[in-house]
């Protein structure tokens, strides 16, 4: 009988830790999404200093020519002129989270250019975002130009 009521408390205990975390990861999934947005739209206004809060110091990207760029690579192409996009259209995203760590992938249609050529079309990306001290930040990057 005590085994009985052990395996009904186990049970009950793990049912509600699992809805409180479908809760919390529904409110992550939201916030990180945010991000997205905001990333996108500050690329869009080549807003350096919101860019420079949104993604985290340490972050690397692979880009759809399969280069690797930091942080700093990726805002001085961004101030140059180097890189820019003159619209974005954010497709379907999916958040998937892990304690404090969270992928995202996802899609874009954009018009832009890049070192002085046309580099418009879709892409297929995926970012890692880490929790730090309640702050979720991309840390990882990687995008794929594909043919629509």
């Amino acid at each position: 009988m005590q085994k009985l009521v052990i395996v009904l408390l186990a049970a009950s205990a793990s049912m509600a830790f699992g809805q409180a975390n479908k809760a919390d990861n529904a409110a992550i999934e939201k916030t990180i999404l945010q991000i997205e947005r905001d990333w996108t739209e500050a690329g869009l206004k080549k807003d350096t200093k919101a860019l420079e809060k949104i993604i985290g110091d340490e972050w690397v990207a692979i880009d759809f020519l399969g280069k690797t760029m930091t942080k700093a690579q990726a805002i001085a192409d961004l101030k140059s002129g180097s890189s820019t996009n003159q619209s974005v259209v954010l497709g379907e995203m999916k958040v998937r989270v892990f304690g404090n760590t969270a992928v995202v992938t996802g899609s874009d249609v954009e018009k832009s250019t890049y070192k002085g050529k046309d580099s418009s079309g879709k892409y297929v990306w995926t970012d890692v975002f880490v929790n730090r001290n309640g702050q979720w930040q991309p840390v990882a990057s990687q995008s794929t130009k594909v043919d629509k």
